[in-house]
C-alpha cells in the first residue's frame, strides 16, 4: 500500500480570463483590421488648397489692347481742362505727356478725330457682338466718361463766366479738378485694362453695364 501512487490530478487551469480575452476571435479580427473612422471635415481639411489664379490672367491680349486704346479717347479730350495747371506746371507735366506726344499729334491731326473715335469705338467694339465682353464693357465705359466730360463746357458755354473775378476763378478751380479726375481715372482704367483685368468707375462704370 505504501507503494501504490497516488492518483495526481492536473493543477486547477486559470481559463476564466483567457476565455473571456478570446470568446469572440471574429470581432476582434475586425477591430484590428478595420480602419478608423475619419470625420468629412478633418479629410477636406488635409486636402491640399486648389491653385489661386488671378481672373485677369486669363484675358486675351487682343482684348487688353482694345480696352486700354479706349480709354486714350476721353484722356485726350480731358486734356483742354488742363490748360490752367499746365501753365503752372509745364515741365512736370509735360514729362507725363511726353509718351504720349507723337499718339497725340496723330489724333489731332484727323479731321472730325473726336467723332470718328467715337463712332469707332461704339459701332466697331460695343455694338460688335463678335468682340469679346470685357472689351465692349471697356469700350463703353470710356465713351461714357467722354460723354460727361462735354457737361462742363456747355455749362461754361451756357453761363458765359468772364476770365476776371470770382467767375474765373471757378472756372479756373473746376477745370484744374476735372483735369486731374481724368488723369487718375486714365491711370487706373489703363492700368488694369493692360493687367486684364476689369476696371469699374463709380457710377460711370454702371451706366455702362447697364447697355448690355
Amino acid at each position: 500500500m505504501s507503494t501504490t501512487p497516488l492518483l495526481r490530478l492536473p493543477p486547477p487551469q486559470k481559463t476564466l480570463r483567457s476565455t473571456t480575452l478570446f470568446t469572440h476571435p471574429l470581432k476582434l479580427n475586425t477591430l484590428s483590421t478595420s480602419p478608423p473612422s475619419l470625420h468629412p471635415n478633418s479629410v477636406q481639411s488635409r486636402r491640399l488648397p486648389p491653385p489661386i489664379s488671378a481672373s485677369y490672367n486669363t484675358t486675351p491680349v487682343p482684348d487688353r489692347l482694345i480696352s486700354a486704346a479706349a480709354y486714350f479717347f476721353p484722356f485726350f479730350n480731358g486734356l483742354q481742362y488742363g490748360r490752367f495747371l499746365f501753365a503752372q506746371y509745364p515741365n512736370t507735366l509735360g514729362l507725363i505727356l511726353n509718351p504720349f506726344l507723337p499718339l497725340l499729334s496723330f489724333y489731332r491731326s484727323v479731321p472730325y478725330s473726336s467723332y470718328l473715335a467715337f463712332l469707332i469705338l461704339y459701332i466697331g467694339v460695343v455694338r460688335n457682338s463678335n468682340v469679346s465682353r470685357y472689351a465692349r464693357f471697356n469700350a463703353m465705359q470710356a465713351v461714357v466718361l467722354d460723354v460727361l466730360l462735354v457737361l462742363p463746357m456747355l455749362v461754361q458755354r451756357i453761363f458765359n463766366p468772364g476770365p476776371h473775378g470770382i467767375g474765373g476763378k471757378i472756372v479756373m478751380w473746376s477745370h484744374s479738378v476735372i483735369f486731374v479726375a481724368v488723369l487718375a481715372c486714365f491711370v487706373y482704367t489703363f492700368g488694369y485694362a493692360v493687367m486684364g483685368r476689369t476696371p469699374k468707375l463709380p457710377f460711370v462704370g454702371d451706366a455702362a453695364d447697364r447697355q448690355f
